[in-house]
């Protein structure tokens, strides 16, 4: 998961590099490092998650090839589409897949659901986030679902998907047979959604910053502890 996300962040340097530039908001980080320490940062990356799948088991060998096309694929979207968050949240949901499969050694309902609230959840905050590139992304004619429709619109768009996030959590628990701890946990994420969006409204950088990276976390966190206290404690 690591070596991927590196991987994928640092091929979007590379795709994106005088597009940063240009932007206020990312302007400094092609000063960081160069192109070149970017580039063999990338190939280092992508084959020690080839390397780390290979060690797991066959499938996820024969899979992490296809896993970093898609999360390489995700930095070319905003060129020709609006749906780009959409694909971002592909990206991510592919995690959960390749767990289970690593795990396993095979596919099955459950981390399907797991994927599909991913896809709705990173959808949603990118959407908030993007919000913040709103002139510069109309001005560049980089494709966004902000740019065609609107920050306001953007952000309802954004709570129907986080709703539908929470349906697609509460599926894959029933899936999974998890029990109350679980469940009862959801009413945690929900608050932490609900003040990931009322923190946005301010659209201000402080108050999308602190929707986007407090209360994902806080949502990860929330996750992570209800499953793990619910299969340890029951």
């Amino acid at each position: 998961m690591v070596a991927a996300r590196t991987a994928a962040m640092l091929f979007n340097r590379l795709v994106d590099w005088s597009l940063d530039q240009r932007n206020p908001r990312t302007a400094s980080r092609h000063i960081l490092l160069p192109k070149s320490a970017v580039l063999a940062c990338l190939i280092t990356s992508s084959l020690v998650f080839l390397l780390a799948a290979a060690a797991i088991n066959r499938l996820t060998f024969f899979l992490s090839p296809v896993a970093l096309v898609i999360v390489f694929f995700y930095s070319f979207t905003k060129r020709f589409t609006a749906g780009t968050h959409f694909f971002l949240g592909l990206a991510l949901a592919i995690s959960p897949i390749g767990a289970w499969i690593a795990q396993r050694g095979t596919i099955a309902p459950a981390p399907l659901f797991l994927a599909a609230g991913v896809i709705c959840w990173v959808a949603g905050f990118d959407l908030i986030y993007a919000t913040q590139d709103f002139e510069f992304d109309h001005r560049e004619g980089i494709r966004s679902l902000v740019v065609k429709l609107g920050i306001s619109r953007s952000l309802q768009l954004a709570q129907l998907l986080h709703l539908a996030m929470l349906g697609t959590l509460v599926a894959f628990g029933l899936i999974a047979k998890l029990g109350p701890i679980y469940f009862s946990a959801m009413a945690l994420v929900a608050a932490a959604l609900v003040y990931e969006h009322r923190s946005a409204l301010a659209l201000d950088v402080v108050g999308i910053n602190r929707a986007f990276f407090q209360s994902n976390a806080f949502v990860s966190a929330i996750f992570l502890l209800a499953v793990c206290f619910d299969r340890f404690l029951r």
